[in-house]
This record gives structure tokens, sequence and C-alpha cells, in this order.
């Protein structure tokens, strides 16, 4: 039987407790989950990319099938290299849907081979974003339930200074 190879990508500036409930998920259906964060220098994230991976590589330690990676470029060319037949998208709400939907159906008519996979956040995180998760901080807010304990650490030395 053929191994499947999932690739969770995103930006994960900061990696929140909705992106960890998706990934401990995914690696029970997955033989090998990669969660690849896109090298993308037109935006202007809180962290560095090597800080985002490894904020990342610290909470997945635990799980001995996923692995953190960097990419640019498309997704569906990084996936075919990677030799992955699956993307995993997080929905969390019908706007999610929406632009999702639309990226879903570009990387099949890129790469009809790989398909994408939606799953949805537990409830607890189903509104939750690293943009909010910014925004709490910068104001002061609370993040124990947002994020895990090293990376509001991490957060809040960046945000306070």
């Amino acid at each position: 039987m053929r191994q499947v190879t999932a690739i969770y990508p995103g930006s994960f500036d900061p990696v929140t407790n909705g992106h960890l409930d998706l990934i401990e998920r995914a690696s029970k259906l997955f033989d090998r989950l990669i969660v690849a964060l896109l090298s993308n220098p037109e935006k202007d994230p809180l962290f560095t990319i090597g800080e985002r991976v490894e904020m990342l590589r610290e909470a997945v330690a635990h799980l001995p099938n996923v692995e953190v990676d960097t990419f640019d470029g498309l997704l569906v060319d990084y996936a075919r290299r990677r030799g992955a037949r699956v993307l995993l998208r997080g929905i969390r709400a019908v706007s999610d849907y929406e632009y999702e939907l639309q990226m879903a159906l570009m990387n099949r008519q890129l790469a009809p081979e790989i398909e994408t996979v939606f799953m949805l956040p537990a409830e607890a995180y189903s509104y939750l974003s690293s943009r909010l998760v910014k925004e709490v901080a910068r104001l002061g807010g609370s993040l124990k339930a947002l994020v895990p304990p090293a990376v509001e650490e991490r957060i809040r030395a960046k945000v306070l200074g």
C-alpha cells in the first residue's frame, strides 16, 4: 500500500492552537504530514521565517510523522517535489470556504493528481486566526487559550519589545 503524504501550507505567523489542532488531527489521518511555511517576502510578518519554523518544530516535536519545511513558488510544484498527493486546508467560516474553493480549483487545474482536503477546526478554535492573535497581543489581551505558552512568550517579546 502506498503511503500518503499531505502538505499543510500557510504563513503560521504565529502558529496558533487552531493550527495545532488541525496538525494533530491530520497526523492521525496521513502517513506523513509536512507543515510548509510559504516564504513570501512581500508580506510584513511579525516573525521571520526562521523563527516561525523554530516555533512550529517545537510545537510538533511530539508528532513523529510531522515535519516542518519552507517553500516558495507554486504550492503544487512544491507538493510534486515532496511526493505529496494531498493539500490540507483549514476552513473556519464561509468566507474561508469561498477563497479556499477558488485556490483548490486552481490547484486542481495545475495538478489534477493532487487532491485538496478541507478540515474544520475544533469548535473552540473556529474563530481563531494569526491576525486576531497579533491584534489581541498588541492590545494587551490574554493569549493563553490562543497559542502555546512558548509562542505567547515570543509574541510578547516582539510586541512589547
